[in-house]
């Protein structure tokens, strides 16, 4: 059954901050600040967004689009309105627009969906609440057959045309970098990843992991101390810094017919000569399929999807091909969360000793017990007593000489 949207008889509170409007969302992100309103057009909000929003900072979030459409159940707009974050919705391209307009910085008031400045309504949309939220989502969810229908056929498509790469590896790169035998961790960009991969630096360390970073994940490994073996570049918007790149052994740029040639030109003035992998498929899946290709022991993903609500979360086109990438991957595949409880550190020489003086001194204590054992420590006492008494004859000796 569709249920009706939820109407409110009691007026909404007002709020107030400075605005910051911005399109794509990806270049708002970084100007936002504590207290900001984030103003945004960004149909079906996905969940890494609303963290990012949420790592910002910002008291409410005004959206050109719906929150939630109805073709599948995001998780943005869920994980903003149990944080408090004030939402509006559905002010319309003209509403953006004239927000926009008025300038980053400028003091507005949210008041019963509309965004006002010093009095004068700019747009008016839709007060989202948490009640607004949960139907809106019992609604996406009753809707998600059809979206599973359309990946269905999209995956078959995807696999039709892309089957050298997804079942034989035609065209995947051969790296640099010695993967065979040795463990994979492939860093996808995203607020998640670097939380993932901070519990397995060690094993990271200790394995020798091969580290391949998906974008803009290079330079968030960078701050954790972690460096990026293999970089897998997605296109100018995901490019890491020079720091990052200069780092990396291998650069791997994947372009469609034709695409990322500004990339290609970029790293070839820093002296990069970056790798080729011509794909439809999105960096993060290529980036699994080239680590794969070199036959690792064991590939970790940091930062990628794991249940179907993630998978189809993501908004990008390239679902499908995320799908096939994971199958074809197989049971190598080990999500980053699982590692802390699957590996415990290698054993260190000082772990062997610690263990070897700790048996010994548990088989002392125990001789010690017995008659035999109380004998001998007497024994050794009076051998200690008289060496001891003997040195200092000797230094006395010296001393008087």
């Amino acid at each position: 059954m569709r249920l009706s949207p939820r109407t409110s008889t009691t007026a909404t509170p007002t709020s107030a901050g400075p605005v910051r409007a911005g399109r794509p969302t990806r270049s708002l992100l970084p100007r936002l600040r504590q207290g900001d309103i984030a103003v945004l057009d960004h149909l079906d909000l996905d969940r890494a967004t609303a963290q990012a929003l949420l790592d910002a900072g910002v008291a409410a979030v005004v959206n050109a689009a719906p929150m939630i459409s109805g073709r599948y159940p995001n998780l943005g707009p869920e994980l903003l309105a149990a944080a408090g974050v004030r939402l509006v919705e559905s002010l319309g391209r003209a509403g953006f627009e004239a927000i926009a307009a008025a300038g980053d910085g400028t003091l507005v008031e949210l008041r019963d969906g509309g965004v006002y400045a010093d009095g004068r309504l700019l747009a008016q949309g839709r007060e989202l609440d948490a009640d607004g939220v949960q139907e809106s989502m019992e609604r996406a969810r009753a809707g998600m057959a059809a979206q599973l229908e359309t990946f269905t056929h999209n995956t078959a498509e995807l696999l039709r045309r892309e089957q050298d790469v997804l079942l034989h590896r035609l065209g995947v790169p051969m790296l640099h970098t010695r993967i065979a035998g040795r463990p994979v961790v492939v860093v996808a960009p995203g607020p998640h990843a670097a939380a993932q991969v901070r519990p397995i630096r060690r094993f990271i360390r200790e394995q020798r992991a091969v580290v391949v970073a998906v974008d803009t994940a290079a330079d968030a490994l960078t701050d954790l101390g972690v460096r990026s073996d293999v970089i897998v570049l997605s296109g100018p918007d995901g490019v890491p810094s020079a720091k990052s790149l200069r780092a990396a052994a291998d650069v791997v740029v994947c372009r469609a017919a034709g695409g990322a040639g500004n990339v290609v030109d970029g790293l070839a003035r820093m002296g990069i000569e970056a790798l080729h992998f011509q794909t439809a498929i999105t960096a993060e899946d290529a980036a699994l399929l080239i680590a794969d290709a070199a036959h690792p022991s064991l590939v970790v993903g940091a930062g990628l999807p794991t249940t179907l609500t993630d998978f189809l979360d993501r908004r990008h086109p390239g679902l499908a091909g995320t799908y096939l990438a994971r199958l074809s991957v197989g049971q190598r595949l080990v999500d980053a969360t699982a590692v802390p409880t699957l590996y415990t550190g290698a054993v260190r020489r000082w772990h062997l000793l610690l263990a070897v003086v700790a048996g010994l001194a548990m088989v002392a204590a125990a001789i010690l017990t017995t008659a035999t054992g109380q004998d001998w420590a007497d024994q050794l006492r009076d051998v200690l007593s008289d060496l001891l008494g003997s040195a200092r004859d000797l230094v006395l000796e010296g001393g008087a000489a």
